[in-house]
């Protein structure tokens, strides 16, 4: 299922190649790209133009929005009508959404049947993924009600399993037997990692523990708890929080990204967002190395919600093929498209 980008060698020969860059970044040795800011000052406009063309003129497929069933925290319900009319007018070709079964994971759930019925209508442009809690148990030792209900979503077309954002530890034996399924169904696994749930230590040791357990299965980290981390300095509330401090080299998401082949980073949300743009030049040199470890997602979650990333490629400079990677070539690679 983990799509090969370089063999185990390459990767641990790499990986201090590519820290050494993100920290020569941080001292300032490679250019920044802010806001109205292009590496690439100087070029005739009228290569920039046909550049800037290149990208937009890609298909960008969002790796992680939302339906909403009711009102809650006054917003409105999110419908899949709403989702591809709002797709429509951004400029979003195809999106996967995901599943929140769990009771953390929002004031109201959108259960995975739900999601399955919701897409149904637009095969083309929406991509379900389930989630099952793993605290749906009948009898204590007994999974099976678990189990039954991931190969019922799988055979209804569920594509991942995502958001699992549960409120117990990210490597707690009910979780690690989800991952089991997913490796046997070939399903990318979407975690939230936050203070409240899929719990970790400051430094992601669990979570690390889980990547290397499972090399079958890939992990797409998301929210505060993983994008905290793409400092060194992070301390246990930034677990729950979007840190807007500069970045100190040397943090656990690089270091994780780098050795691990089965992890990848998802841009969504107030987190993915300011993770990369907090500060700047590290952003663009952390999209230069690990563009192909990158998604594109949004976390849309309800009518007129607004979503920073759809600024991203003129916030940030990159190659035409990097982008395609983060537009949609990953996304395509772990769900086997392309």
């Amino acid at each position: 299922m983990t799509r090969a980008r370089a063999s185990g060698q390459e990767r641990s020969t790499t990986s201090a190649s590519r820290r050494c860059v993100l920290s020569r970044a941080g001292a300032g040795l490679l250019g920044a790209a802010g806001a109205g800011t292009s590496a690439t000052a100087g070029t005739e406009p009228s290569v920039q133009s046909s550049q800037e063309g290149a990208v937009t003129d890609q298909p960008l497929f969002d790796a992680h929005t939302h339906l909403i069933p009711a009102e809650t925290l006054d917003r409105e319900p999110l419908h899949a009508d709403d989702l591809v009319s709002w797709m429509d007018a951004v400029g979003i070709d195809r999106a996967v959404v995901l599943a929140l079964d769990s009771p953390e994971s929002y004031p109201v759930q959108a259960p995975s049947w739900w999601i399955l019925e919701q897409v149904a209508a637009y095969p083309d442009r929406l991509v379900p993924f389930c989630t099952v809690d793993p605290r749906t148990l009948v009898y204590e030792e007994d999974f099976s009600a678990v189990t039954n209900l991931l190969e019922r979503y799988v055979e209804r077309g569920a594509r991942g399993f995502g958001e699992l954002k549960a409120g117990l530890p990210v490597d707690d034996a009910r979780h690690e037997r989800l991952y089991e399924l997913c490796a046997d169904h070939g399903l990318p696994v979407v975690l939230h990692l936050d203070d409240k749930a899929m719990l970790d230590a400051v430094g992601l040791p669990r979570f690390e523990d889980v990547l290397a357990s499972f090399p079958d299965v890939d992990f797409v980290g998301h929210a505060h708890g993983w994008w905290a981390h793409i400092s060194a300095d992070v301390v246990e509330s930034d677990m729950g929080r979007y840190p807007d401090r500069p970045v100190e080299p040397g943090g656990r998401v690089p270091e994780l990204l780098a050795r691990y082949d089965n992890v990848y980073g998802d841009i969504s949300g107030l987190s993915g967002w300011t993770g990369l743009t907090r500060d700047p030049e590290y952003g663009q040199a952390f999209l230069e190395t690990h563009h192909d470890q990158l998604l594109f997602g949004t976390d849309y979650l309800y009518p007129g919600h607004e979503t920073a990333q759809l600024g991203l490629f003129d916030r940030f400079d990159l190659p035409a093929e990097a982008w395609a990677n983060v537009r949609y070539r990953n996304l395509e690679g772990l769900l086997d498209e392309g």
